[in-house]
């Protein structure tokens, strides 16, 4: 098991005011409740988001298992009509499959052209938007992306990270999440942006030993229920029934901050990248001197980025 499990807070009716110079600072998961959302929490049911989404094609993730993997890609992308892709991730067993009869759907929406064009359901599903009201607690200007998601029952994402601040939106169905904070990183066996520790239920501390060091924030989501997710903190989303949810990123940084090729909100700062580079070049240097000299001199390196560049209150 991880560590410590820290129930994410919650609040009822937040302003915002409230949030902004009360709890946006404090960078932290917190659970709004009580927010307006228009009527899409009783609205968009299965009957009439087959009918207002229309047939239009989406590509989407198909697992055969539940627990999905990122890395391994344990899964397939496939092509559906929208309606019938809400109507096949609402069921528990399929009669028209691509792979199993308890095959697991995910769809998170993209731009027009994925390439070049960020997801934004107001242009995607425009039947849809008048249904919805997005929290108004940030700029207009920091508005990166609105995601909308359909994950079929017991579906589970594996942990990671984005880059910009994130509600995730609850609009039908039931969700957990469990979150871990950036400065629990070294725990997480990291690939890119992912953490390789899939059961985070049941991890194989054999494989993972540094695990149960994680501290580990948990929720419950509901219908009508906003979870802020500030960049950089991880989560792993497990849908305890068929649900949709949209989630709203917008920019924390000024946007020069931002790689302008990045249309998934998922790319480091420039900065970041910039210095991951620097970093690889100094490491492939230091692979010119013999063993001994190279170990002595990484270790020396470890320390003056700590000393200079970790926070000093780091845990």
């Amino acid at each position: 098991m991880a560590g410590a499990r820290i129930p994410v807070p919650r609040l009822q009716g937040v302003t915002e005011a409230q949030f902004l110079h009360d709890l946006y600072p404090q960078r932290k998961p917190l659970v709004l409740e009580g927010i307006d959302l228009g009527p899409c929490t009783s609205k968009w049911t299965v009957e009439y988001l087959s009918r207002a989404g229309g047939k239009q094609d989406v590509k989407i993730h198909v697992a055969a298992v539940a627990q999905m993997d990122f890395i391994s890609k344990n899964f397939v992308y496939r092509t559906l009509p929208f309606d019938k892709l809400v109507q096949r991730a609402a069921e528990e067993k399929h009669k028209e499959f691509f792979i199993s009869e308890d095959e697991k759907y995910y769809l998170r929406s993209l731009g027009e052209d994925p390439r070049k064009d960020v997801a934004d359901i107001r242009k995607q599903f425009p039947l849809l938007e008048g249904d919805i009201k997005f929290p108004n607690f940030f700029q207009k200007e920091q508005f990166f992306s609105s995601v909308f998601r359909i994950s079929s029952p017991g579906l589970q994402l594996w942990t990671h990270y984005d880059v910009m601040d994130n509600f995730l939106i609850q609009v039908t169905g039931k969700k957990r999440v469990v979150l871990f904070s950036p400065r629990d990183a070294p725990y997480l066996y990291l690939s890119g942006t992912k953490s390789q520790v899939l059961n985070i239920d049941n991890p194989d501390l054999a494989r993972y030993p540094l695990f149960t060091k994680a501290r580990r924030y948990e929720c419950a989501l509901e219908a009508g229920d906003i979870l802020f997710i500030p960049a950089l903190w991880f989560h792993n989303v497990i849908s305890e029934e068929f649900g949709v949810g949209v989630n709203v990123f917008w920019k924390h940084l000024p946007s020069e901050c931002y790689d302008k090729t990045d249309t998934y909100g998922n790319k480091d700062p420039t900065a970041a990248s910039r210095a991951a580079q620097i970093l690889d070049r100094a490491l492939k240097t230091l692979a010119e001197l013999p063993e001994e000299y190279r170990d002595f001199y990484a270790r020396r390196m470890v320390l003056h980025i700590q000393d200079k560049a970790y926070s000093k209150n780091f845990e």
